[in-house]
């Protein structure tokens, strides 16, 4: 049997069981939800709100984004229009539970910080339970380096140490400072320890406007890439699929203690509709053929 026809089948049983879950209640220990990347900077017209149709068809139980909701741009007084731009969008979803995430384009200045937590209704660092599952939110929309401010790993510590006893843990901020010291193999900055010592699995930003994935020392890495933010400038340079550069979003599937990914390109005319399990990248880009739709079978 295929691969590709497994992975079809997998979007297919993610809808159905769904759809029962809608109609006859929650299951706590198993259940989806989705990622979806930025749409900020210069929002290409029709992705994101594509990108959220889709997400829609299968009734996650939540969504959680990787920062960068509006335009941004450090101009304090077009903020009350970019969120009214923003929320007109994500309007006709507003049955599905949405968090937040801070990007560098929602907060530049107090003004900005103040609009954030009020359009988003949280604040800039915090964390929630689902069923097995343990979010912890953080901040590091100002960092210049992107690394995590030390009052940001401070919270990280109590809330893991708070939350032991949750068997999966995800955390989740806008700027990817860990990818170059994920890909140089390194275990000793700050927040690679701390995953360490309170067993989280998975550690996911935005930001740059393209998908990677590495797995390092037992966690699990993932920058979610572009869900609508422009990548004109990548393209120009050639830059595509194989470097990242398509427009997508994450399927997560949290079911018998596990954790994984599915990535969605968007179809037509935004991209080709391809879809592969997250695992099926690493550091090196696809470890499949990018001129199939989903991975071939092995």
């Amino acid at each position: 049997m295929s691969r590709r026809f497994l992975l079809a089948l997998l979007l297919a049983s993610m809808a159905a069981g769904l759809w029962a879950q809608r109609k006859s209640g929650p299951a706590p220990s198993d259940f989806h939800f989705a990622i979806i990347g930025d749409r900020a900077g210069s929002p290409e017209p029709g992705v994101y709100e594509r990108a959220w149709y889709e997400i829609n068809l299968f009734s996650p139980a939540f969504v959680i984004n990787v920062g960068d909701t509006i335009r941004g741009g450090g101009d304090d007084s077009k903020i009350d229009e970019q969120w009214l731009e923003a929320k007109a969008i994500l309007d006709p979803f507003r049955h599905i539970p949405f968090y937040y995430i801070p990007g560098n384009h929602d907060i530049w200045s107090e003004a900005s910080r103040r609009a954030y937590i009020r359009e988003s209704g949280r604040p800039c660092h915090y964390s929630f339970n689902h069923g097995p599952l343990h979010v912890t939110v953080l901040d590091n929309s100002q960092a210049g380096d992107g690394a995590l401010p030390d009052a940001e790993l401070q919270f990280l510590e109590r809330d893991l140490a708070a939350h032991k006893a949750q068997p999966l843990k995800l955390v989740v901020f806008h700027k990817p400072f860990w990818i170059e010291p994920v890909a140089q193999g390194r275990t000793d900055f700050p927040l690679h320890r701390l995953a360490r010592k309170y067993g989280v699995t998975h550690i996911v930003s935005g930001h740059g406007h393209r998908f990677v994935h590495m797995v390092h020392d037992g966690v699990d890495y993932m920058e979610v890439g572009s869900s609508g933010g422009t990548m004109r400038g990548k393209l120009v340079r050639g830059e595509g699929f194989a470097q990242g550069c398509f427009y997508h979003y994450v399927l997560a599937h949290v079911r018998n203690g596990r954790l994984d990914f599915v990535v969605k390109e968007l179809p037509p005319p935004h991209g080709q509709a391809r879809f592969f399990p997250a695992s099926d990248w690493d550091a090196k880009g696809p470890r499949f053929d990018p001129a199939v739709p989903a991975t071939p079978a092995r």
